[in-house]
């Protein structure tokens, strides 16, 4: 019995990627290519050796056919050379491999049985997160980069105008490239390593979907790239997708009139432009050269000048048409992702009715500390979602107990219960009455538990300290979107925790008996005539340590409110020192309904060179509080600023990153709006990525960045600019303890 070990998880992955393996070699087998020695391939291969030699000759006689959308952009390209004058043919790849499905291009930039790839553009590495892709130009500038073809749309100023003769020359030149830069990484360890173009069709969202009779409205991208540069074809396909095999009519854009704008992009990469030499292009000798292109370089003083001084550019062919072309001479991952940005925006320009915006933004929702004993207020007017309606609205998903609550049929770790449950810490339980009989379940962790209004509540250990609280998640979240926002503006930071800038220390006390004192007379002062309106002068009897009062509650008691409470109530509030605050809420936050009035003898602090400290204590035990780390000072210390004792930081769905595309509709278009919302028009807004790639500026920063630290230490990531790390260094990491923990524990986790 020939039975595999391999648990069947990784036994499917392991099955999946070899049959990528024979897709590849299939394919390029079929486009005349030399193909990977396998050891269970040479079968399959010499079964279809019959079907791959006529599909060789059907190729030689389609050898001038162009799948519709690259026939599109030929179309285009000749037509716009021709009316510029330029009498001459352009041929774009005919023969290249096709990426056809999603995967294909993370398996072709890596050696077959190989782990690295080097060339003069680009060092690869297959890493245990995924892979690792260093190309030869690590950033991205703007000075002098933005190059536009003359003939057709106006050329801002502030961008260099190429003349029609010589993006001709270096359209030609981008479509030959050397042999050095065909190499497909997938083959090169074999003795006769495949040289051929790849290539991407794509459909970046133009505008979003406003309803089912009115679509989302895509354009079309042709992406080509040398087979040594198939790395930025993996890169681009893991945000912006895969649209299948251009060649077949399911994907042909102009049958698809519900969703095309009309619109066509083509980005063609070719580094290799940097060594061509302006007097090689046609460009004009300086003394010829008009006035503009002095000012743009588009003219030589000496016979060896390269073009653009031998830097990297991209330049750009578009009219009204509704068909632009890029070609970039550089593989800086950056710029292949910021042209389809660019080409999404060009399409909206011409389209109407739509934006694409340069924003981030992230889905917020409120989370509070609510200590050790959460009681549901009754004080809110708003009636509020029974559990009966919340059972019939739920009644697919959720299964409902004898005792009054439900659990999530395909979530067994979310307990729905009644609006009046209590949940207590202390004695671990949930209780509520039913039909005048009280009900109670065990309170859990990793459980949690919703209210019929949404209002959902955890349990939670405190990160730097032996203790556990209750965190409520309000269900109404709130989406914060950035829009038009310049490069370092903050597109990403939106949507990270800010969690990460947290820290805890330890809560000081200037003066225990003089703040204890104070803190008495906070407890026992009469808040039952705090009211605005007289009316409500007695309304609320309950005191500051009552069970029936939370933590959230004590802390909108003593917050000054202009609506809510009188004149003087806020000014006896606006004279309590912040730091006496502080401690009623600590004092609060542990309370306990036994202690009476004998409150103060269960917190204490140290007696230092026999006079009282200022680190409080409470059953001998140091209590932490809570720090927001902001910035730094002139000096280049850290600014810090003591938070609440219910803050925590929000819940939040990233749901933006960099490239979003907007419409604005009317309100009548969208049925059960907030009745709050007075406006006339909504702006609708749709992330074009299908997944983010993020620049941890702060993941410099060891622990400061956990989501990014997150990220990292997960699989299948496509990674960028970092330094490879082998065992050795790994182990070199681990021996620096100190700064080792420093990392989150993910990281750490990897690292290990």
């Amino acid at each position: 019995m020939n039975a595999s070990m391999m648990p069947p998880d990784l036994q499917q992955k392991k099955d999946k990627r070899q049959q990528k393996y024979h897709h590849i070699n299939l394919q390029l087998a079929a486009l005349g290519q030399p193909t990977c020695e396998m050891d269970d391939d040479r079968q399959y291969l010499d079964i279809a050796n019959g079907l791959l030699k006529k599909y060789a000759q059907q190729r030689r006689l389609l050898a001038q056919y162009r799948c519709p959308a690259d026939q599109r952009i030929e179309d285009f390209l000749n037509h716009y050379l021709l009316s510029n004058g330029i009498n001459e043919t352009i041929r774009i790849p005919g023969e290249t491999f096709v990426l056809e499905q999603k995967g294909l291009a993370r398996e072709l930039s890596l050696p077959y049985h190989g782990d690295e790839f080097h060339s003069a553009y680009i060092d690869s590495y297959r890493i245990q997160q995924g892979v690792l892709h260093n190309p030869q130009n690590d950033k991205r500038t703007t000075k002098g980069v933005f190059h536009i073809a003359a003939g057709g749309l106006p050329v801002p100023a502030d961008k260099s105008e190429v003349p029609v003769a010589a993006y001709g020359a270096i359209l030609a030149i981008a479509l030959s490239p050397p042999d050095d830069l065909l190499n497909l990484p997938f083959t090169i360890n074999q003795a006769n390593p495949a040289k051929l173009w790849v290539s991407l069709l794509q459909r970046p969202i133009v505008r979003p979907e406003i309803s089912a009779e009115i679509p989302a409205q895509t354009m079309e991208i042709r992406f080509f790239a040398p087979g040594g540069l198939v790395a930025n074809l993996d890169f681009v396909e893991s945000i912006f997708g895969n649209a299948g095999d251009p060649f077949l009519p399911d994907n042909d854009s102009a049958l698809d009139i519900n969703h095309w704008t009309g619109h066509t992009g083509c980005i063609i990469l070719a580094p290799h432009l940097v060594h061509c030499r302006k007097k090689a292009l046609g460009l004009p000798h300086i003394d010829e050269a008009t006035p503009r292109q002095r000012k743009d370089g588009m003219c030589w003083h000496n016979e060896d000048e390269l073009y653009n001084d031998g830097k990297p550019f991209k330049l750009v062919c578009r009219d009204m048409q509704g068909i632009i072309v890029t070609i970039i001479a550089d593989n800086y991952f950056g710029y292949s992702k910021k042209e389809i940005k660019s080409q999404i925006s060009y399409a909206t320009n011409l389209f109407g009715d739509c934006e694409e915006e340069h924003a981030g933004g992230a889905l917020a929702f409120p989370r509070v500390i609510l200590g050790e004993i959460h009681i549901p207020s009754t004080s809110e007017l708003a009636p509020k979602p029974t559990f009966d309606q919340a059972s019939q609205l739920l009644a697919p998903v959720m299964e409902r107990k004898d005792s009054g609550y439900g659990v999530d049929k395909n979530h067994p770790d979310i307990i729905f219960v009644p609006t009046d449950a209590q949940i207590n810490i202390q004695e671990q339980q949930i209780c509520w009455l039913q039909n005048n009989h009280q009900q109670a379940i065990k309170l859990l962790i990793k459980k949690t538990y919703i209210y019929p209004n949404g209002f959902r509540v955890h349990m939670e250990r405190h990160p730097h300290a032996p203790s556990w609280r209750l965190v409520g998640t309000y269900p109404e979240g709130t989406f914060c979107h950035k829009p038009s926002t310049v490069s370092g503006g903050g597109k990403s930071e939106i949507s990270k925790s800010i969690a990460g800038a947290v820290i805890s220390g330890d809560f000081f006390v200037e003066d225990f008996d003089k703040d204890m004192a104070f803190v008495s007379k906070i407890f026992e002062h009469d808040y039952a005539n705090r009211f605005r309106k007289p009316a409500l002068h007695g309304s609320d009897q309950r005191s500051l340590l009552s069970k029936k009062r939370t933590l959230g509650s004590v802390i909108k008691l003593l917050t000054p409110s202009a609506t809510d409470y009188s004149d003087t109530y806020n000014q006896w509030l606006e004279e309590i020192p912040q730091h006496i605050l502080g401690l009623v809420l600590m004092i609060k936050r542990f309370y306990k309904a036994e202690w009476g009035d004998n409150w103060r003898q269960h917190f204490s602090v140290d007696l230092v060179n026999g006079k009282p400290g200022n680190e409080l204590k409470y059953h001998g035990r140091k209590l932490i509080a809570s720090y927001l780390r902001v910035g730094f000072d002139e000096k280049g210390a850290w600014r810090i600023f003591k938070l609440r004792q219910d803050f925590i930081a929000s819940e939040k769905l990233q749901m933006e990153d960099d490239i979003t595309s907007s419409t604005v509709i009317p309100v009548r278009y969208l049925p059960g709006l907030n009745p709050e919302y007075n406006n006339p028009s909504v702006k609708l807004v749709n992330n074009c990525e299908e997944s983010f790639f993020q620049r941890p500026d702060d993941a410099i920063h060891r622990g400061t960045d956990l989501q990014t630290e997150l990220d990292f230490s997960g699989k299948d990531n496509f990674i960028s600019n970092f330094q490879p790390l082998n065992t050795e260094d790994a182990r070199e990491l681990l021996e620096d303890v100190i700064h080792f923990e420093e990392f989150s524990e993910p990281m750490q986790k990897v690292i290990r």
